[in-house]
């Protein structure tokens, strides 16, 4: 089966690779831009399975397929991969194989090749572009947290997320550590903390950490294919990316 992924974001297309390669597929291709795609449809034939992000660099990705409409269409099946919301998908839906939404669960992976596979044949593309343009004009984004408001005593203090060098959680607390070495009890676990963040600029570098790139000093190779992350002010703790997070956390950081 040759698998083409379509994604502006190489350290997307590459966790997205090795996601499917676990599955024992092979991605033959990825490609990064519509200028891009247009010219490799061009030059090869056309693959079984096409993963694609709706808004490259350079524009949608539906580009792509308009370009080739009256000549050669192109009949890949396709997932789509994207940060739109569930309520935006449902005009396109029906004509893929399935969508899966940023950050990609590796089950929810699972489960779209299993419906690919589970059609016979190449299906004809045939989406409403323009319907799916007009939704997708006005977008509606998920908005990410970006201040915290913590209680001291009698008094409620609001920490900008500039101002945060990471979270942890401990003794089954959730803490906010700031840049000027103070610690905040927060409500809630880490877990839905995540999902509050932007992933851009948040990482979850194991069970106990969440990490913004910005305040690291420095990364540092450690035991059992570990890394250790020197940040300006935490020092209760070695902050460290668990070993099965090591590659997702490379791709993160570029």
């Amino acid at each position: 089966m040759n698998i083409l992924i379509i994604e502006d974001e190489k350290p997307a297309a590459r966790l997205l690779q090795r996601k499917v390669e676990k599955l024992g597929f092979t991605v033959n291709q990825m490609l990064h831009s519509v200028e891009e795609a247009i010219v490799w449809f061009q030059a090869n034939a056309q693959p079984d399975l096409i993963f694609l992000d709706i808004q490259l660099s350079d524009g949608l990705s539906f580009e792509i397929f308009e370009h080739f409409d009256t000549t050669d269409p192109i009949k890949s099946a396709v997932i789509f991969t994207t940060a739109y919301d569930e309520y935006a998908l449902r005009a396109f839906k029906l004509n893929s194989i399935d969508y899966l939404l940023k950050p990609i669960d590796e089950e929810d992976l699972e489960v779209a090749v299993r419906k690919f596979k589970e059609r016979s044949g190449n299906q004809q593309i045939n989406l409403d572009f323009d319907a799916i343009k007009r939704m997708l004009v006005n977008p509606v984004e998920k908005e990410y947290k970006s201040r915290f408001s913590v209680k001291i005593g009698n008094q409620i203090k609001v920490i900008a997320i500039e101002e945060v060098e990471c979270f942890y959680s401990e003794n089954k607390g959730t803490y906010l550590h700031t840049l000027d070495n103070r610690d905040y009890l927060l409500e809630g676990t880490l877990e839905v903390l995540e999902s509050e963040l932007n992933p851009k600029d948040f990482f979850r570098i194991n069970r106990k950490f969440i990490i913004p790139l910005k305040p690291i000093r420095e990364i540092q190779m450690h035991s059992n294919s570990r890394l250790k992350l020197i940040l300006p002010t935490y020092k209760a703790d070695e902050v460290i990316v668990a070993r099965e997070r090591v590659n997702d956390f490379k791709d993160w950081i570029g």
